[in-house]
C-alpha cells in the first residue's frame, strides 16, 4: 500500500487499522504541514511576549498560575513528560499501541496545537521504522486527555520509556538507535502537546468496533445457522413487519437473514409444520441484531469525527491579535463523548452475546432442541458432547454483564480539583476491549454447536450460503464424532468470527 497522508481530516477509521494491524506507512501531507508552521509561529511570537499564556509559559492544571522562564522552557516540556509518565497494568498490545500513535499524529497535523511539523514527523517515523513504545494500559481518567498513556507514548520520542523493535523491548534511546533514529529536542508547548488528547482510548474503541462490525455480521451467519438446525421460520424475518416499524438495523438484518435462508432444503422440508412462532432468540434476532448495528452505527460516527479532531489543549488560532493569532484554553481533551459510545458499545454487544447464548441453549438442551441429541452428543450418557462449552458461553455472557457498567457514570476529581470531573473513558475502552473477545467467544460457540447440528439433519442441507459458511467452518472444526479437547476448537472458531472470513464465506 502506499503511505497513507496525514492532513487532519478525511481519516478513516479502516486506515487507522491498516497502520495499526497492516503496517502501512504514514506520511506528513505538505498542506497540514503548512498549517502547523503557521500556529507554530503564533506560539513563537506569544513566547517572546510578556503575558502569560497557558501550557506556553506557565505550568500546568493546578500550577496554571506559575510562570516560566524562557530557559527554562525546554525543560518542562521533559518535566512533563517524565512526571505524567505513571500509567499501570500490563502494557496495552502493539496495535492499539500504533493506531494511538497514527491518531496522534494526525490530531497535531490539523495545525491548531502548535507543534512543529517535525514533531508530527517523528510519530511518523517511529510507525515506520517499526518501533512500539511500551504503553502500560491503566493509569487514565480520560479527563485532561489520556495523558499516562500518552506520556509513555512520547517517552520514546526524547530517549526514554521503553519500546519494542523487531521483537525486543528496548529502552528508547537504545529503541530508536536500532531504528536509526535519535532522540527529538522537545519545544514550547510540544510535551503538552504530545500528551493532551483522547487517542488511547479512541485507539482501544476504533480497533474494537471495527471487530465488532465484523461479529455482528458473522452473529446473522450463525444465528442462521442455528434456526435451521432448530428448524424454525423465517416468516419473523419479512420485509413487511420491519418496514412497519422502521428501524434501519432491524430491516438490515432482517433483509441479511432472509438472504442467509434463501433456498433451504430444511426450511421447505418443515414448511407446513404446526408450529406458529419461534422464542425470542430466533425470532427476533431483527430486533436485536438490528439494534447493535444502530450502536454500532452511532459509535462509528462518534470515532471517525474524534480521528479527525483538534483535542489539544490550549489550542492555536493563526490570525488577528498581537502574536498573530489567539491562544485560546479549553476542554477538547475531554473524553466524555467516546466513553458514552464507548459504553453503549459494551452494553449493546453484551446483549449480542446473550442472544447468541439463548440460541445455542435451544440447541444443546434436550428439552428444546427439536429431537437432536442431548447436547449434540455422539452417543448422550457415555459423551457429554457441548454440554460444557455451553458452561463456558455462559460464563462470559455474566461475565459481560459485569463488564458492562457503564464506566462513564463515574468520576472522581483530580489535579487539586482543577479536573473536576472527568469521563473515565479509558476505563470504558479496556471494558469494551474484553468484551469484544468474551462475545466472540460465544458466538465461537454457537458455531461449533450449529455446525454439528446441521450434520445431524443430512442429507437435508441450509441454503447454499450457510453450506459455505458450515464448510469454512468445518475446515477448522472437525466433526464431533467422540468427546474431545473443546479449548482448541473455541478458539478457531473464535478466530473465523473476530477474522470476518465466516461472514465472507456466506457471502
Amino acid at each position: 500500500m502506499t503511505a497513507l497522508e496525514l492532513r487532519g481530516a478525511g481519516l478513516t477509521l479502516e486506515q487507522v487499522a491498516e497502520v495499526a494491524q497492516g503496517g502501512r506507512g504514514v506520511r506528513l501531507g505538505p498542506r497540514a504541514a503548512a498549517r502547523m508552521r503557521a500556529s507554530r509561529a503564533v506560539v513563537e511570537r506569544a513566547l517572546r511576549q510578556d503575558a502569560p499564556a497557558y501550557g506556553i509559559n506557565t505550568g500546568l492544571g493546578r500550577l496554571s498560575d506559575v510562570r516560566i522562564a524562557p530557559t527554562r522552557i525546554r525543560e518542562l516540556q521533559l518535566n512533563l513528560l517524565r512526571s505524567h509518565a505513571c500509567g499501570v497494568g500490563e502494557p496495552l498490545p502493539n496495535d492499539v499501541v500504533r493506531a494511538m500513535l497514527v491518531l496522534r499524529a494526525n490530531s497535531l497535523a490539523k495545525g491548531f496545537s502548535g507543534v512543529r511539523p517535525v514533531i508530527v514527523e517523528a510519530l511518523c517515523k517511529l510507525l515506520n521504522r517499526g518501533v512500539t513504545p511500551r504503553v502500560p494500559g491503566q493509569g487514565s481518567v480520560g479527563a485532561s486527555g489520556d495523558l499516562a498513556p500518552l506520556a509513555h507514548l512520547a517517552l520514546v520520542l526524547i530517549g526514554e520509556g521503553e519500546a519494542e523493535v523487531n521483537g525486543r523491548v528496548l529502552k528508547g534511546g537504545a529503541a530508536l538507535k536500532a531504528a536509526g533514529l535519535r532522540p527529538w529536542t522537545l519545544e514550547a508547548k510540544e510535551g503538552l502537546s504530545l500528551l493532551n488528547g483522547t487517542q488511547a482510548m479512541l485507539a482501544c474503541g476504533t480497533l474494537s468496533l471495527l471487530a465488532a462490525e465484523r461479529m455482528v455480521e458473522a452473529a446473522e451467519v450463525v444465528g442462521a445457522m442455528s434456526l435451521e438446525a432448530l428448524r424454525g421460520t423465517p416468516v419473523a424475518f419479512d420485509a413487511r413487519l420491519q418496514e412497519v416499524r422502521g428501524q434501519r438495523g432491524q430491516e438490515v438484518s432482517a433483509r441479511r437473514l432472509r438472504a442467509l435462508i434463501a433456498g433451504s432444503a430444511i426450511r421447505r422440508s418443515h414448511r407446513h409444520c404446526g408450529r406458529v412462532q419461534d422464542a425470542y432468540s430466533l425470532r427476533c434476532m431483527p430486533q436485536v441484531h438490528g439494534a447493535v448495528r444502530d450502536t454500532l452505527g452511532f459509535a462509528r460516527q462518534t470515532f471517525t469525527l474524534e480521528a479527525n479532531a483538534a483535542v489539544d489543549n490550549p489550542l492555536v488560532f493563526p490570525g488577528a491579535g498581537p502574536a498573530g493569532g489567539e491562544v485560546l484554553s479549553g476542554g477538547n481533551f475531554h473524553g466524555e463523548p467516546l466513553a458514552y459510545a464507548l459504553d453503549y458499545c459494551a452494553i449493546a454487544l453484551c446483549g449480542l452475546a446473550g442472544i447468541a447464548e439463548r440460541r445455542l441453549e435451544r440447541l444443546v438442551n434436550p428439552a428444546l432442541n427439536e429431537g437432536l441429541p442431548a447436547f449434540l452428543a455422539p452417543d448422550p450418557g457415555l459423551h457429554s458432547g457441548l454440554m460444557m462449552a455451553q458452561v463456558s458461553a455462559a460464563a462470559l455472557v455474566a461475565e459481560n454483564r459485569v463488564l458492562a457498567h457503564p464506566a462513564s457514570v463515574d468520576s472522581i476529581p483530580t489535579s487539586g480539583n482543577k479536573e473536576d470531573y472527568v469521563s473515565m473513558g479509558m476505563g470504558a475502552a479496556l471494558k469494551l476491549r474484553q468484551i469484544v473477545a468474551n462475545t466472540a467467544a460465544v458466538l465461537g460457540i454457537e458455531l461449533i454447536a450449529a455446525t454439528h447440528a446441521l450434520r445431524l439433519l443430512e442429507p437435508l442441507r441450509p441454503s447454499r450460503r450457510l453450506q459455505a459458511a458450515q464448510a469454512a467452518a468445518r475446515r477448522a472444526i472437525a466433526p464431533l464424532t467422540a468427546d474431545r479437547v473443546q479449548a482448541d476448537d473455541i478458539a478457531a472458531a473464535r478466530a473465523l468470527i473476530l477474522s470476518g472470513v465466516l461472514a465472507e464465506a456466506a457471502q
